[in-house]
């Protein structure tokens, strides 16, 4: 199938053809899947916030520029590592945009190997940010499961309190305290309490 021989989504946004032509034959007979845009407002339309994907977006564009349009995917919360297009006058500009997030930046003409290089290890950053945000949803969908109650029990257990002290700062029993742990450990899907610190850890932390 085409998504076991394919090595990862690159968007290519330039309103310039030719560069958008040379880069998806450059990018796609190292196995890529290349999906070219020429304006920032048709990538907007288009792309698809859950891909494991590289954005290679060129600075000056008609219309909204590369960097309003990383602003705009920045205000998306969308992970995409960026590496900007750039004529030589741009440079500054585009190191300055690294301060936003941006990974790198290629100059025009391209060096094929070293873009070839670094969009692949960009892609390896887009799998490993997927995964992270991967588990941050199921950590989340997790932590949802437990009642107020539980989850004042879990703030005790995460803060070191044992099952007596936990009883005596919510005016419960012992007992009652075991039962909230066990119904914890089974909704968290947790064997031990670093597996449930994991999870909370991976969920952002305990609701306030």
């Amino acid at each position: 199938m085409e998504s076991q021989d394919v090595l990862g989504v690159v968007y290519v946004v330039d309103d310039d053809d030719a560069v958008r032509d040379s880069l998806q034959w450059l990018l796609e007979a190292s196995r890529y899947r290349v999906i070219g845009f020429d304006s920032a407002e048709s990538f907007l339309a288009a792309y698809d916030p859950d891909a494991i994907a590289v954005a290679i977006i060129d600075v000056r564009m008609p219309g909204m520029s590369g960097l309003q349009l990383q602003d705009e995917l920045i205000d998306r919360k969308v992970a995409y590592p960026v590496i900007f297009i750039t004529g030589h006058g741009d440079v500054p500009m585009a190191v300055s945009t690294m301060k936003k997030g941006a990974v790198d930046f290629i100059e025009k003409p391209f060096d094929q190997a070293a873009l070839k290089a670094l969009v692949d290890r960009m892609l390896g950053e887009a799998r490993v940010r997927a995964a992270e945000n991967e588990s941050r949803r199921l950590s989340e969908t997790l932590m949802g499961r437990l009642t107020a109650r539980e989850q004042q029990v879990l703030e005790r257990i995460a803060a070191g309190r044992l099952n007596k002290q936990i009883a005596d700062d919510l005016g419960i029993s012992i007992k009652t305290v075991e039962a909230h742990r066990a119904n914890i450990m089974d909704k968290l899907s947790a064997n031990t309490v670093a597996d449930l610190m994991r999870t909370v850890l991976a969920g952002g932390g305990l609701r306030q």
